[in-house]
C-alpha cells in the first residue's frame, strides 16, 4: 500500500505544471513632490503577481508610505499592475490605484504610473516605481518617485 501511495502522490507532483505566481514584500524609499514642496519618503508593500504566460503577468499591492514630515500620518495605498517579462528576471509595467490621505491638510487620490523590477540572488529583488497622484481637492497633482529591495517567495 505504502508504495502504492508513494507512486500516486510522484505522479502527481510530476504531472502539476510549475505555477510561477508570486508573493512579495519590500521596503522602499524615495521623494515625494508638488508644486515646490519637496519631502523624502519611505514604506513598505506586499503584493502578489499572477503569470500571464511566457512574457506577461498581472498582480496586485498594498503598501503603507510615510512623507517624512507629516507627523505620524501613513498613507495606505491599493494598487494593481501589469506588464511585460523583460530579459532575465526582469519586469517592466504599468500600476495605477487609489491610495489614502498622506497628510492631515490631504484627500485620498487615485494614482497611476510606471516602474522596473530586477529579480537578482534568487529570491531578492531590486525596483524603481514613479507614481502620479491625480489630487481633486483645489490642490496640485502630486509625484513620487520609489527605490525599494524586497523578496519574492
Amino acid at each position: 500500500m505504502r508504495l502504492v501511495v508513494l507512486s500516486l502522490a510522484a505522479a502527481l507532483v510530476s504531472a502539476t505544471p510549475a505555477l510561477a505566481n508570486e508573493g512579495r514584500v519590500e521596503a522602499r524609499g524615495g521623494v515625494y513632490w508638488s508644486n515646490g514642496y519637496t519631502q523624502d519618503a519611505y514604506g513598505v508593500a506586499a503584493g502578489y503577481d499572477f503569470d500571464l504566460g511566457e512574457n506577461a503577468f498581472t498582480g496586485m499591492e498594498v503598501s503603507a508610505d510615510k512623507i517624512a514630515d507629516t507627523g505620524t500620518k501613513v498613507a495606505f495605498g491599493f494598487t494593481g499592475r501589469a506588464g511585460a517579462k523583460v530579459g532575465n528576471g526582469g519586469k517592466l509595467f504599468a500600476a495605477g490605484g487609489y491610495t489614502t490621505e498622506p497628510c492631515d491638510l490631504c484627500r485620498g487620490a487615485w494614482h497611476a504610473g510606471a516602474g522596473y523590477e530586477q529579480g537578482f540572488a534568487n529570491n531578492l529583488y531590486g525596483k524603481v516605481e514613479y507614481r502620479h497622484f491625480f489630487t481633486d481637492n483645489n490642490r496640485p497633482d502630486s509625484n513620487a518617485v520609489m527605490v525599494g529591495v524586497g523578496m519574492k517567495f
